[in-house]
């Protein structure tokens, strides 16, 4: 089976969370990094990261997977899930090098 390509966006529940999380959501923030770096790591994810839009910091990623339901457990696996919401797309075409 061809991997598909997608999108997905960590959505804070507010649009200050950047600027004002608890230490116990700057504590599942980290393990919300690290799950991703290790999931990088096995070849899922091309690159994450927070985007600094004007409205309200948000996360995106690339990511590699078989299909939406693998998507859905790669997001319910992550520790964010906890405090964020989470959308995601599949691409349409992927270029790359």
């Amino acid at each position: 089976m061809d991997k598909k390509y997608y999108t997905v966006k960590l959505i804070p529940r507010r649009p200050t969370f950047a600027q004002d999380m608890t230490p116990e959501e700057r504590e599942i923030m980290m393990a919300h990094s690290t799950y991703w770096r290790g999931m990088m790591a096995k070849g899922a994810v091309l690159t994450f990261g927070p985007v600094l839009d004007p409205a309200g910091v948000y996360g995106l990623g690339i990511i590699i997977a078989d299909n939406d339901e693998q998507v859905q457990a790669f997001m319910a696996d992550d520790p964010a899930t906890q405090i964020n919401n989470y959308e995601f797309y599949q691409m349409l075409a992927v270029v790359k090098e």
